[in-house]
């Protein structure tokens, strides 16, 4: 579905179910339990929300899982208490995949409200298989094709209020899929109480006789429906999770904004303001990675890549809303542990929800076996053509694309150069940079008009992703990640023209030049002086000051820096941007070397110098929004999943190395950290999408920073742990005839959550210009 059909769904489900008290109805479930849960379901058969999924031969509204996906987030921002995600998602996938005469009659009355069949498939606690295990059926002696079903089954949605039963068994040869009516003789109901009100059934099944239309489906046809539909029902569930942790979040703010303490609203304390800034940032990651999953199942999956894709979003959906009812509750403080407060609500649905069709960990691990070691497209064969300099990139497919990227690398990039252990100066990158530049890629995000590949957002993660896999070391390129973008967007085009090209071709290396002793992460604070002055060779500035933490300044021959121009004005107003030659006379560089004994960052000191006026971008005193834009491509570029994929890739060659995949508690922490990596990449698709269109990005941006470096953070202290003795090596050790640092994640990733604005600040920003908490 389009955005405009997407939005008009949420808005249509979001006035139901406040139209419908969904919020007070799921209270009074809560409060008597036992309730039919089946009140008011033939509102939502009017609707169509029965046959949302169902397609539209079966009187259905074929919404697909996106469609879908955005009534469930809905519902999950009202705890609706109907029986949706069992129903409505579960029943009518499996009978519209089925697609038998008997399956089609039967999805017939889920549609029109008359029958709410309940899947009944699991057989033991946490088993996310399809396969049925113990309940089996046989044929009925005596009744041609009718069979007899003994067995047992768990936690089958809803509970009382089923109709029946939709029951996968095995059968003499395969799977088989049966419908048992209530009131089939020889089932045994145990009802189960649910922490939000609603009930589950545990089933017996004693030597039930049942006839020949009772079998839906049998062999693989029945097997890869189950599977399709689990799948598809758990991406369901992950959006009505979403949506319960949104509301969570949206209850804690408006919270925080009333309620005061020491007379100030407490939304003002910053303890608090980060604590909603992580909500918001795992939720947010969590939407990225559902809008990614739906995309991905629109193309139709296959089977196990739809069953890890669900369990990936689940995971991190789940975690999400976890992690925002426990803090929702915290930030609160009283209120918050009594039933009163309507969170309650919403805290007892996200267990009931998380606790059903797997929770956290079942699926980080399935995802794990599903997945196996690649996470990326299969790329099977060699790469055969030529490597273009320009194309339709989007047209390319994934595979084609990673398939030339790779042959590409393999051929050209430097065998010594692969898995660098530190930061990669000038002098050993610049022939790969020249080379880059020859075949026209070294700006793989530039608009092709200015001499950029203009990959879109899909391609340009699929080049991230193979340079990280081969291990290509990162070149100096604060003039292809920052200035050149910056100049496309803001630069007169005499400046492009200018500068652009020189970025190109290597002829300029730029560093960045903003933060100063005591204006750290305060730029705002910033004292170097920029003074208008004339003479005879024209108008230009007159720079005194002192930059620092300016990385690789010694290998760079120009720098763009933040200066201030009129000494009297407001922090903010008073400051321009401006370009600078390195080369110019009153310049001094002094290297610092790093927690790594690395010449990384440097102390750059002006004294008189003369910069022409033309290399003001903006306008005068108009470098802070100049700066903010800048900001906004260093904080994308910091969000990137080059770093985090890098380092896993460090991580996972060291554990095959020492065989640490057999260690249960290793792999789990792992499937874990390559989760929040995919996950990543989702969320900064989203952003990359925003740049190609050529919009400014929003604050938000901040959140990539924050999640990037903690999450290569948390890789880092990984490695080190696992290498154990080797952890407290330093330099480069040898690791499968390649170079590798056991270290250097570790140190990179805590220099990382520092520059480019401390992770504080970054939570600082999201906490006052996004979720709009009191100063």
């Amino acid at each position: 579905m389009d955005l405009e059909s997407l939005s008009a769904v949420r808005e249509s489900a979001l006035d139901y179910f406040t139209r419908s008290r969904a919020l007070q109805r799921r209270r009074a479930r809560m409060e008597r339990p036992g309730g039919d849960e089946a009140e008011g379901w033939q509102d939502i058969a009017g609707l169509g929300w029965t046959g949302m999924l169902a397609p539209e031969s079966a009187g259905g509204l074929a919404l697909g899982l996106d469609g879908a996906a955005e009534i469930f987030r809905a519902a999950g921002e009202h705890a609706a208490p109907e029986p949706l995600l069992a129903v409505a998602g579960l029943g009518a996938l499996l009978l519209a995949r089925l697609g038998t005469p008997g399956a089609s009659a039967l999805l017939a009355e889920l549609v029109a409200g008359r029958t709410l069949p309940a899947l009944a498939w699991q057989e033991s606690a946490g088993d996310l298989s399809a396969v049925p295990l113990a309940c089996g059926c046989e044929a009925r002696p005596g009744h041609r094709g009718g069979v007899l079903l003994q067995g047992e089954k768990l936690m089958a949605l809803p509970g009382a209020a089923a109709s029946g039963w939709l029951v996968s068994a095995r059968g003499e040869d395969d799977a088989v899929l049966l419908w048992v009516p209530r009131g089939t003789e020889g089932v045994i109901e145990t009802p189960v109480p649910l922490v939000d009100g609603s009930q589950a059934s545990n089933l017996r099944f004693e030597q039930v006789a049942l006839p020949a239309d009772a079998v839906l489906a049998e062999g693989p046809a029945a097997q890869e429906a189950l599977r399709h539909a689990l799948a598809a029902g758990q991406i369901l569930q992950s959006a009505e999770l979403l949506g319960a942790g949104q509301a969570m979040l949206a209850q804690t703010l408006a919270y925080l904004r009333t309620r005061s303490q020491f007379g100030k609203p407490i939304g003002s304390f910053q303890a608090l303001q980060h604590r909603c800034v992580d909500m918001f940032i795992h939720l947010e990651v969590a939407k990225a990675t559902l809008d990614e999953v739906l995309a991905l199942a629109a193309q139709g999956l296959p089977a196990q890549r739809l069953e890890a894709e669900a369990s990936r979003v689940n995971a991190r959906c789940t975690a999400a809303a976890l992690q925002a009812s426990r803090a929702s509750v915290q930030l609160h403080g009283a209120i918050g542990y009594t039933q009163e407060c309507d969170l309650s609500l919403f805290y007892k649905r996200v267990l009931c929800l998380s606790a059903w069709l797997g929770n956290v960990s079942a699926h980080q691990r399935r995802h794990a076996a599903l997945s196996g070691d690649a996470d990326t497209v299969a790329v099977s064969a060699a790469w055969e053509g030529e490597f273009p300099r320009t194309a339709d990139w989007s047209s390319m497919s994934e595979a084609d694309f990673r398939r030339m990227v790779r042959a590409f690398l393999q051929q050209r990039y430097p065998q010594q150069l692969r898995y660098l252990s530190h930061r990669a100066r000038w002098s050993e990158m610049r022939e790969w940079y020249l080379t880059l530049s020859a075949q026209g890629w070294v700006a793989p995000a530039w608009p092709q008009s200015h001499g950029g590949m203009g990959l879109p957002a899909d391609k340009l993660i699929a080049w991230i992703e193979e340079l990280e896999q081969y291990g290509v070391a990162r070149a100096p390129d604060q003039g292809i990640v920052m200035i050149g973008p910056l100049l496309i967007q803001h630069g007169t085009p005499q400046q492009q023209q200018r500068f652009l090209p020189r970025i190109l071709s290597g002829e300029h290396v730029w560093c960045q030049g903003y933060s100063e002793p005591n204006a750290g992460s305060d730029l705002a604070g910033l004292r170097t002086e920029a003074m208008p002055a004339r003479d005879a060779q024209g108008e230009h500035f007159v720079v005194n000051g002192q930059k620092i933490w300016t990385t690789l300044a010694q290998d760079a021959n120009h720098i763009f820096m933040l200066v201030r121009t009129d000494k009297d004005a407001r922090k903010q107003e008073g400051i321009s941007f401006l370009l600078c030659d390195l080369r110019t006379p009153g310049i001094t560089i002094r290297p610092i070397h790093t927690l790594a004994g690395e010449p990384e960052f440097c102390e750059v000191f002006f004294d008189n110098v003369r910069v022409p006026a033309e290399n003001l971008v903006g306008k005068l005193h108009g470098g802070w929004s100049i700066a903010k834009a800048l900001l906004g491509f260093e904080r994308i570029f910091l969000g990137s999943p080059k770093q985090s994929q890098y380092a896993l890739g460090q991580l996972a060659r060291l554990a095959q190395a020492r065989r640490l995949f057999a260690d249960p508690v290793f792999a789990q922490r792992f499937a874990a950290l390559r989760l929040d990596v995919l996950d990543l990449s989702a969320a900064y698709t989203g952003f990359a999408n925003i740049v190609r269109a050529g919009k400014p990005l929003p604050a938000s941006v901040s959140l990539l920073k924050v999640w990037a470096s903690e999450t290569y953070h948390r890789i880092g202290a990984l490695l080190v742990e696992a290498g154990e003795e080797q952890g407290a090596v330093a330099g480069d050790q040898v690791l499968d005839g390649q170079s590798f640092n056991v270290l250097s994640p570790l140190i990179g990733s805590t220099a990382a959550m520092i520059y480019g604005g401390t992770n504080e600040i970054q939570r600082n920003i999201l906490a006052r210009q996004v979720l709009d908490l009191p100063v």
